[in-house]
């Protein structure tokens, strides 16, 4: 017996990790396609099925939902600790609005569509709408993260943080919804106090666990890998506990990774270096579980109704709550567009697909199968079309360089110094230029350089050019400078310096009239007394970003540099590209 328990298990290790492999190998398919590089574990696990040439029989839905509940947990963290603190700062209230509000409006409308569609209960079609309410964090950071795109700071930061943040509300709606067609005499009121329950309990438990993991990150000493699982195994107790306690699991181990994130240690890098595989292997399992989980010829009963869903999600409910909820603040029009493309579903809306089916709702296996379509829809059209759209819309800005390499020296003599290494790229190291001659900002120095393998030490004399490799010493807070001095691949035309912030450039405490004196523009209503960053301000309601655009009729004015919600440098277009 035991001898067939060991050829089971390592039988379907195999399987699996074959399957694994499958993905990945194909998965550089996704740039040339232009698809989520998830689809394509998403397909690879349906093929495994029984309608495709694996004919592997799995229908463990527990299984299934425990496997994608730890995966989510692992995904969130790591995308938590990728969120930067300063992007809250433009990010978070209508982050909030898109999780909250938008979350509600999305699922009324698809809720009552679906009701009308499928001819089942109004309490059905809610439920429907609940569970496909919420964007999707594990396709929204790696669409983000892999696409290449260099959004502007307010978008992205909007888009990464509801993604992150608004599955406790489509839970709460889902869970509120199973327990009203179950129990239809009970008192919505009660499912709201649950909910601000929840939330209150996720945000204070990740809040404090995360300042607890800063807190032994800094005061203990250990391995340099036992780190990252120092951090994962906390955050998968604290994802357990709070469940536990009825808060928000998942809202609080997302909170803990932005805590983490904004009390950076020496360690910081190797973190974050292990918990990008352990991220994507958590996805890459949960797509390959959840494609196994549904059978494709099971799809075609629905398919049509599941089309018109995914078109009513799509084209009215998403673009509705988006504008509702972006009103009270500072979007402009093509931002609110984009946002409201990319309300991208993954694995999230399948997941709680699976709690009517665990429920016995009578209606839960055309939920299932509907919901496994939208999502499928959802990940092909609008992933597929983010990267071409941002671009037509315009909110693309110039990439941050970043250093090929970057280790951060865990010396307390070293001080907050780093190692970076800059491949040298590009046009402006065609040409030989001596080592000696390039200057960084103070302390930063280059110390050294690497050419086909060999080790060469900063000395006058001897030239680089492209193709060498520079080391280079140097603070956090000079990072992006150095990077700047450095260069890095010139990239495509429309975001080079001179294109997008164009040809000249002002302080932003340069006045209005100053601005009117020099180019002759006529300012309308506006206060010539004002600055740039004035402008820049009430434009954007407060929080201006890099990118930002002030028409003054026969120059155009671009955000180039802001410190906190202050623009200090501003491009100067004089015709409008």
């Amino acid at each position: 017996m035991l001898l067939d328990y060991n050829t089971a298990f390592l039988l379907a290790l195999s399987i699996g990790a074959a399957l694994v492999a499958a993905g990945i190998l194909v998965s550089p398919l996704s740039s040339r396609l232009g698809m989520p590089v998830l689809l394509f574990f998403l397909a690879i696990g349906m093929l495994a099925g029984n309608d495709g040439p694996g004919h592997i029989v799995f229908n463990n839905v527990n299984l299934s939902f425990a496997v994608s509940n730890l995966a989510l947990a692992i995904i969130l963290l790591d995308g938590g600790m990728r969120t930067h603190l300063s992007l809250f700062r433009v990010g978070l209230k209508p982050a909030l609005a898109l999780a909250t509000a938008g979350v509600m409006i999305t699922a009324s409308i698809v809720g009552v569509a679906a009701a009308w569609i499928l001819h089942l209960p109004l309490l059905a079609g809610l439920l429907l709408g609940a569970i496909v309410s919420s964007t999707d964090a594990a396709v929204v950071f790696s669409l983000l993260q892999g696409s290449g795109l260099s959004l502007n700071e307010r978008v992205r930061a909007t888009l990464e943080i509801e993604s992150g943040s608004n599955d406790p509300m489509a839970i709460f709606l889902t869970l509120m919804m199973i327990h009203l067609i179950q129990q239809p005499d009970s008192s919505v009121w009660e499912g709201f106090l649950m909910l601000i329950w929840e939330m209150s309990i996720g945000a204070a438990a990740g809040v404090g666990g995360g300042l607890l993991v800063a807190f032994l990150l800094r005061k203990v000493e250990l391995v340099s890998a036992m780190y990252p699982l120092l951090v994962g195994s906390i955050g998968l107790v604290l994802f357990g506990v709070t469940n536990l306690i009825e808060g928000s699991g998942f809202l609080a181990i997302y909170l803990m990774g932005v805590v983490l994130a904004s009390r950076r240690n020496p360690h910081w890098s190797s973190i974050l270096q292990i918990h990008d595989g352990l991220a994507w292997l958590a996805q890459i399992i949960m797509f390959l579980l959840l494609g196994r989980l549904v059978t494709p010829s099971d799809l075609l009963s629905t398919l049509p109704q599941a089309l018109l869903i995914s078109v009513v999600l799509i084209l009215l409910a998403r673009p509705l709550a988006t504008l509702c909820s972006l009103l009270p603040f500072g979007f402009v029009q093509r931002e609110r567009v984009f946002m409201a493309w990319v309300g991208l579903r993954g694995a999230v809306p399948v997941v709680l697909a699976i709690f009517p089916l665990m429920a016995g709702v009578e209606a839960a296996p055309i939920i299932f199968h509907v919901t496994f379509v939208v999502v499928l829809v959802s990940m092909i059209l609008q992933g597929s079309t983010l990267a071409p759209l941002a671009r037509w819309l315009k909110l693309e800005v110039p990439p941050k360089p970043e250093p090929e390499l970057r280790v951060p020296l865990q010396l307390p003599a070293a001080g907050e110094h780093e190692l970076l290494l800059f491949p040298l790229k590009g046009k402006r190291w065609q040409e030989a230029r001596e080592i000696t001659d390039i200057y960084l900002p103070d302390p930063s120095r280059v110390v050294a350089f690497f050419r086909d393998g060999v080790l060469f030490e900063r000395r006058r004399g001897l030239f680089v050019h492209e193709g060498d490799v520079v080391a280079v010493l140097a603070q956090e807070r000079h990072v992006g400078d150095v990077g700047r001095i450095l260069g890095w691949e010139e990239p495509p035309e429309r975001l080079t310096d001179r294109r997008f912030f164009g040809d000249f450039t002002m302080n932003g405490n340069a006045r209005l009239r100053d601005v009117q004196l020099l180019y002759g523009v006529n300012l309308g209503q506006l206060d010539p007394e004002q600055t740039l960053a004035d402008c820049f301000s009430l434009a954007s309601r407060g929080h201006p970003v890099v990118g930002d655009r002030l028409d003054l009729g026969t120059i155009l004015l671009v955000a180039r540099e802001v410190q906190g919600d202050h623009v200090v440098k501003a491009g100067l277009k004089l015709s409008k590209l």
